[in-house]
């Protein structure tokens, strides 16, 4: 259920939550105990999205706590006991208690009021490994090789790495979330690579379909386009890039969202292909020109020509793929092919 109270952002609302309710009674009742406390992970209030719609599920007074293994393994059970015994039902006018995990809807939780406890809370309890274990499949602890960047999701570094930290008491979270701060260099290149080569896939196809007379089919690689000029965008400003739900709020909050969200509104509004064409070819060189200005490699020519012979104005943004896979220098990441996808007329191939 819904809460009838004034909406206050989660990331906001659960450091009150952390301060005023749970840090004390960890205080009082397990004084020997060091922990860390931060809201990470999944949900639109750990990216700082949510609004009052948000509140149906998962969102309300909730947090993770860590411990160090041995205390993880001596006092879970008793904290999350006394969590359910001494948290109050409410908090900011929100419910502490939860109801049970919904199985059919994936282990959905919603805020259910209640007038006295024990409430059923959200305050998880984790090591920083098991954490990190379960949203990356991999332990914080060990060096991480670099072409296992390359099997993370994309989404779950942003969940790890983004949200706050209330506190770090075990001194351990903090660093481990800088350590996926962002790619490193050479898969941050090669990542680049691969995102100017799929545009370069495609980007003669939106004229070619408009072209025929194929508008639906020009709308479609029009979007398509959009989208990974979005990605490109994030690639560009190191910055890890949300699912689909999300991407378009992010996006403007990038240095780059101010001036290209408006090309990128009339490229989906625009009524014919010559119309997204123009306002595509914007944006290719304001793309292009970013990554030049970054220096990663020698300037490549933003210019905008035909297509061959073909009056399909583009970029060649196979250009910039070839440019900045020169730039790799591990020789490991050197040898993988691009995360492109090309179309034949007979199959689909990587190249």
């Amino acid at each position: 259920m819904v809460i009838e109270t004034k909406f206050i952002p989660g990331l906001q609302l659960n450091e009150m939550f952390y301060q005023q309710a749970v840090r004390p009674i960890l205080a009082t009742h397990f004084p020997v105990v060091v922990h860390s406390a931060a809201l990470i992970g999944y949900g639109s209030d750990v990216l700082g999205f949510d609004t009052p719609i948000s509140m149906d599920h998962n969102w309300g007074p909730r947090l993770q706590l860590f411990l160090s293994q041995a205390d993880h393994e001596k006092y879970k059970a008793e904290i999350h006991a006394c969590l359910r015994q001494k948290l109050p039902p409410t908090f900011q006018g929100f419910s502490v208690n939860f109801s049970e995990p919904d199985l059919s809807d994936g282990g959905v939780q919603c805020m259910q009021a209640i007038e006295s406890g024990p409430v059923n809370h959200l305050v998880e309890i984790f090591t920083v490994r098991s954490f990190f274990e379960r949203s990356l499949g991999i332990d914080p602890d060990q060096e991480v090789q670099l072409l296992d960047w390359l099997t993370f999701s994309e989404q779950a570094l942003l969940e790890v790495t983004a949200g706050q930290v209330y506190f770090d008491g075990l001194g351990e979270l903090k660093p481990v979330r800088a350590k996926f701060a962002y790619y490193p260099t050479d898969i941050w290149l090669y990542r680049l690579a691969s995102q100017w080569g799929r545009i370069s896939q495609e980007e003669a196809f939106m004229g070619r379909c408009g072209d025929l007379g194929d508008e639906l089919g020009s709308r479609i690689v029009a979007a398509r386009l959009v989208r990974d000029l979005m990605k490109l965008g994030f690639l560009l400003e190191k910055q890890y890039a949300p699912y689909s739900k999300w991407l378009g709020t992010a996006f403007a909050r990038l240095n780059c969202g101010p001036e290209l969200t408006p090309l990128f509104n009339c490229v989906l509004e625009g009524s014919t292909w010559t119309e997204r064409q123009k306002h595509l070819s914007e944006a290719y060189v304001i793309l292009a020109e970013m990554q030049n200005n970054l220096g990663i490699t020698h300037f490549v020519d933003p210019k905008i020509s035909d297509y061959y012979e073909r009056p399909y104005r583009v970029l060649f943004a196979g250009r910039f793929a070839e440019a900045t896979k020169n730039a790799l220098t591990d020789e490991k990441v050197k040898t993988l092919r691009l995360m492109w996808v090309a179309l034949t007329s007979s199959q689909i191939v990587l190249i």
